[in-house]
């Protein structure tokens, strides 16, 4: 199958351009353009299609040849909602309809749990959006609503750790840390996304998965602390006083490693059936505590100030 991916440079999107190429996958994955080198998965075959997601006519270039397309872009990790809603919401719009006029045969969208166009938070509607433009396109489409993904260069696990090596003797919980998330490894979404789009009887459905647990925000703090060897005092923070926190924090660094957009996530349980990936794929998940090897031995303090001189990593 010729696969189109966005946000194929991204932390998930880098392993699911990876087992879609070696499940024998033709891939194009669409770059926005800029100066900087994109981060493109080492040592695999891709093509690749220079336009933004506001660019109708080059996304329709990039839509050429293409059978499906596994949409995984975003800005969240920007923490603006202007850049947010023009990506997010605008952009995939003018895929899902260029998509349509393209005769694409499968769109995957990978949206979180929780997604819901009546949220308090942005980013949920914004998702929320994206799954009825894709459901009023004509175009035979799968959800995918997934618990929050970890691994090697993450946007959780490992700024957390950066977190935590420089805080002074205590790190600052969001709430009072209780409440249920359920993390997801990442080559296990990325297996799902392949395995998915390869399925027909998942064509046109929505699936909540995630992984094995239920683990609370307190919990998978100590988890981190304990693979990556910087225990701390753990006090809670409300969250208006944690908002405002990284809003300072957004001003002061050049790269905080969180942004606003983290408090709404943390905010509520973000949880499914935990047997959600074994009864739709055969696929049993990986605990997080036996895959949060990638933080051993780390230096995260020096990485966390070098994360401050770096430029900035794709999405």
């Amino acid at each position: 199958m010729k696969v189109l991916v966005t946000g194929g440079t991204g932390f998930v999107g880098r392993s699911v351009v990876r087992h879609l190429i070696e499940a024998g996958h033709t891939v194009r994955t669409l770059l926005r353009p800029g100066p900087q080198s994109p981060r493109l998965p080492p040592g695999v075959p891709i093509q690749v299609a220079l336009a933004g997601l506001s660019d109708r006519r080059g996304v329709q270039a990039a839509l050429v040849g293409m059978q499906a397309v596994v949409h995984l872009a975003s800005e969240e990790r920007s923490g603006n909602e202007a850049r947010l809603q023009a990506t997010d919401v605008e952009g995939s719009r003018v895929l899902a309809e260029a998509a349509a006029q393209a005769g694409i045969q499968r769109i995957l969208f990978l949206s979180h749990l929780g997604a819901d166009r009546a949220a308090a938070y942005p980013v949920m509607r914004a998702k929320a959006q994206v799954e009825s433009f894709l459901r009023d396109s004509g175009v035979p489409h799968t959800i995918l609503r997934s618990g929050l993904a970890y691994g090697e260069f993450d946007r959780f696990t490992t700024p957390l750790a950066m977190s935590l090596a420089v805080s002074p003797g205590f790190f600052a919980l969001v709430g009072d840390g209780q409440s249920h998330l359920q993390p997801i490894w990442v080559e296990d979404l990325a297996t799902a996304i392949t395995w998915a789009l390869e399925e027909p009887a998942l064509a046109d459905r929505t699936h909540e998965i995630g992984g094995p647990e239920h683990l609370t925000i307190e919990e998978i703090v100590n988890l981190v602390m304990l693979a990556c060897g910087a225990r701390r005092l753990l006090w809670r923070l409300s969250p208006p006083y944690a908002r405002a926190g990284l809003w300072i924090a957004g001003r002061l660094l050049r790269r905080p490693a969180f942004n606003g957009f983290w408090v709404d996530y943390l905010a509520v349980d973000r949880t499914t059936s935990l047997d959600s990936l074994p009864r739709l794929f055969g696929l049993q998940p990986a605990r997080m505590e036996n895959r949060l090897d990638y933080l051993h031995g780390g230096h995260w303090g020096r990485a966390y100030l070098a994360r401050q001189f770096a430029r900035q990593a794709d999405a």
